[in-house]
């Protein structure tokens, strides 16, 4: 279940971000085939899993391989310590919205998981045994590192007004109009922008600048190795 509400929010994003290119490039949406907005997703993820996957000859195969695994697998992640929504009762039991929503270091999970991805990264750009490749990976994991610093210290200031580590806790202490984002502006501007540099949304998109790198650290990468990357930044 969790895999596919994942999957239709990723569709919604394709879309948005195709409302948003068309709408720099003046193009109108409604002559575009606006009531077939879901063809055109459904379409494009048909075509991301049965392309073919070619492999560099010249690639680490296993850390090629690899790489997309880890990237994906660390977002999936990081869904199991969210509380989607508060518990129900269920036949005399507590049924959370959640894999491990009351997780007493659910925010350090986060974190640590975020961190973790890094490796993805730098492994698909030296893998791929590709210069652009491996300078994109190379910009990709500082820019991720350098961001992941100003992102803990905006979570350190949530931490503080809550007490606790806990997700579920941090959400409930916001119950009556106490929310962080009205106590604690600053850091959640801090925190947007370092998102925005985290999964290299422009202007933070210098590690997949095309000009100078063709496409970044997973220049080599076609097919679904390819549609996980960008599943990772959904």
């Amino acid at each position: 279940m969790l895999s596919h509400g994942y999957a239709v929010c990723c569709g919604f994003c394709c879309l948005s971000r195709t409302k948003n290119i068309r709408s720099y490039s003046k193009q109108d949406w409604s002559q575009q085939g606006r009531s077939f907005w879901f063809v055109s997703t459904i379409c494009r993820c048909y075509q991301i899993i049965f392309q073919e996957d070619i492999v560099p000859r010249a690639a680490d195969k296993f850390f090629h391989r690899l790489s997309p695994i880890i990237a994906l697998g660390v977002a999936f992640s990081v869904y199991g310590v969210i509380p989607f929504a508060d518990y129900v009762i269920i036949g005399g039991r507590h049924v959370a919205f959640g894999i491990a929503p009351n997780l007493n270091i659910g925010i350090l999970f986060v974190l640590a998981m975020t961190s973790v991805g890094v490796y993805g990264i730098t492994l698909a750009g030296w893998s791929s045994n590709n210069k652009y490749s491996l300078l994109g990976g190379l910009r990709s994991s500082a820019q991720m590192i350098s961001y992941e610093l100003s992102m803990g210290l905006a979570v350190v200031a949530v931490i503080m007004v809550s007490g606790s580590l806990s997700l579920n806790e941090i959400v409930l202490s916001q119950y009556g109009w106490r929310w962080n984002i009205l106590l604690q502006p600053l850091g959640f501007i801090i925190f947007l922008v370092s998102a925005f540099a985290e999964t290299n949304r422009a202007p933070f998109d210098l590690p997949e600048a095309e000009p100078e790198l063709v496409g970044g650290f997973n220049t080599e990468y076609t097919g679904m190795k390819f549609g996980m990357f960008s599943l990772r930044i959904c």
